[in-house]
């Protein structure tokens, strides 16, 4: 039998081309009237709704694409943006969106690494909290309560203005966003010393499917904890969290050691397995992976950064090293004493620029190439030097030229919080987490499926290395390669298939308060947490 093609004349298509557009711009209408009937101030609602025919909907669309991957015409675009100034712009478009059928997708600082929060294959809105990112520190209390909106950079400029010896344990990349950051956990240079972000929420502001505004108490205890490492998209928009700060002494100390193959570079990577885990809480240990020329001969090599983060001074981490990892070698000479809100700089390779770059939301990190596909795996027993072997020939494989992979050291504090005290489960046993990140440019995305299938090409070869049944991700390092929804109904074993390497038997709990929150499933995506429908 044969296959079927559907095939129209070209006046056929522009008919039915003509028609879709006019259904689109009917049911576009429709929304925008439901919008200023449903806010309390339509006109200040219009200022912040930009259809397709804006002439600043394009820039407002790409302000925080980050990864070029999904900036192709073949992206799907949103119907409408909303770019909410209150919590009843939020309401609004909640309930229009529900009563004509649109999907709504959140973004707070779009570095989703599939880019959900401002794709999606349905008919959909995105809700930009761009507008919402206030900040208000407590510095007696040790307390903030932050924005959506705001990334990471305003709030460490805002708490570094006010103490040098506060901090807040969050990412190292200054344009995350802290909605997405914080709802899926959220990992930095203090996560050792305090645990992750999610940890340290202490109340949130949020805005369920109901149009309901929910606080900590009233929430109740399911949905704050869902929230605080569930995975964004979910449960609500969530406007506003309350966070614990931290101390953090007026002097760290930071250094980079770099080693090449013909360095030693096999043995001090194989050897940092077993040391970098059971350092202090104090250490924030990672262990950077590239291809490189070497300066040598000009040869391909690989070159191992290690980096490390400690909370105090020169004296103390070299004493520590010396004793710990004498292997590295690591000298006074190496290491720089600075405050913490500057060793967020260092990390994030930005040791030149000053504070302001953190309140630069437009900044392009270098950290990840323009377009990208991130992967991620956890370690829980030391990967033999074979292994590295192996990892390295794929390294020189052409599509590997700009790819990287980053070890983060487990251990600390991390051991003792149990794997239930959030949705993130990734605690006690855990030695290092793996990030695997290919990279290629913009004008590369015509042969972004090369780069795509080396990404792939690598996680199976790494398979024997890492952890097992299931083989565990990070929500915030997003991967449709491991399970997808589907469009439609979504059976929980479906859904299992994804939701246990994120989350392992935390999911059976995220899909109760699901259930019981969004019965009806209106926020969903790809790999959204789905209820049991009767």
């Amino acid at each position: 039998m044969k296959s079927v093609h559907f095939s129209m004349s070209p006046f056929l298509f522009v008919i039915l081309f003509s028609l879709l557009w006019v259904t689109s711009a009917h049911a576009n209408k429709s929304f925008l009237d439901c919008l200023a009937l449903h806010s309390n101030d339509s006109s200040s609602i219009s200022k912040v709704i930009f259809t397709q025919n804006n002439s600043s909907y394009s820039s407002v669309l790409e302000s925080t694409i980050w990864n070029f991957r999904f900036t192709t015409p073949f992206t799907p675009k949103p119907l409408v943006i909303v770019t909410p100034l209150h919590v009843s712009h939020i309401q609004a478009t909640i309930y229009c969106s529900r009563k004509h059928g649109l999907q709504i997708r959140t973004r707070s600082g779009g570095h989703d690494l599939e880019g959900l929060s401002y794709v999606s294959e349905a008919a959909f809105v995105i809700v930009d909290m761009v507008n919402l990112r206030s900040i208000d520190i407590d510095v007696e209390n040790k307390v903030a309560w932050v924005q959506s909106g705001a990334v990471l950079g305003e709030l460490y400029y805002n708490i570094a203005n006010r103490s040098n010896t506060l901090a807040f344990p969050a990412g190292i990349c200054h344009t995350v966003g802290i909605g997405g950051h914080l709802s899926g956990g959220g990992y930095g240079l203090l996560f050792r010393k305090y645990g992750l972000a999610a940890d340290n929420v202490i109340d949130a502001q949020l805005v369920d499917v109901n149009g309901r505004v929910l606080d900590k108490k009233s929430m109740g205890e399911d949905l704050f904890w869902a929230i605080r490492g569930g995975g964004g998209g979910s449960f609500g928009i969530v406007v506003a969290w309350k966070i614990q700060l931290v101390s953090v002494p007026s002097t760290v100390t930071v250094f980079t050691i770099n080693r090449n193959l013909e360095q030693n570079a096999t043995e001090l990577v194989h050897r940092w397995q077993y040391v970098a885990p059971n350092f202090p809480n104090e250490i924030f240990s990672t262990l950077i992976l590239r291809r490189v020329n070497s300066s040598e001969d000009g040869k391909r090599t690989i070159l191992a950064s290690f980096r490390f983060t400690f909370l105090g001074s020169i004296d103390g981490v070299v004493s520590l090293m010396q004793e710990r990892f004498p292997e590295l070698g690591l000298v006074r000479e190496d290491c720089t004493e600075m405050s913490w809100i500057e060793s967020i700089l260092y990390v994030g390779n930005l040791p030149n620029e000053t504070l302001n770059i953190l309140l630069d939301r437009t900044f392009q990190s270098p950290l990840v190439s323009p377009s990208f596909k991130g992967k991620s795996d956890y370690v829980r027993k030391p990967i033999p030097k074979i292994g590295f072997n192996g990892l390295w020939s794929r390294l020189f494989e052409d599509e590997g030229a700009t790819a990287s992979i980053n070890f983060i050291a487990y251990g600390g504090i991390m051991d003792e919080i149990p794997a239930t005290a959030t949705p993130f489960p990734h605690r006690a046993g855990n030695l290092y987490k793996i990030s695997y990140n290919a990279g290629w440019q913009e004008k590369e995305n015509v042969i972004s499926e090369r780069y795509i299938s080396w990404s792939r090409r690598l996680y199976s070869y790494m398979g024997p290395f890492v952890s097992k049944s299931p083989r565990q991700a990070y929500i915030n390092y997003r991967d449709l390669d491991i399970g997808i929804n589907n469009q439609g109904y979504t059976s929980f074993a479906q859904a299992s298939i994804w939701g246990r390497k994120y989350f392992l038997n935390n999911f059976d709990r995220l899909v109760r308060v699901k259930t019981k929150v969004d019965p009806n499933n209106f926020f969903r995506h790809e790999q959204s947490i789905p209820p049991v429908f009767n």
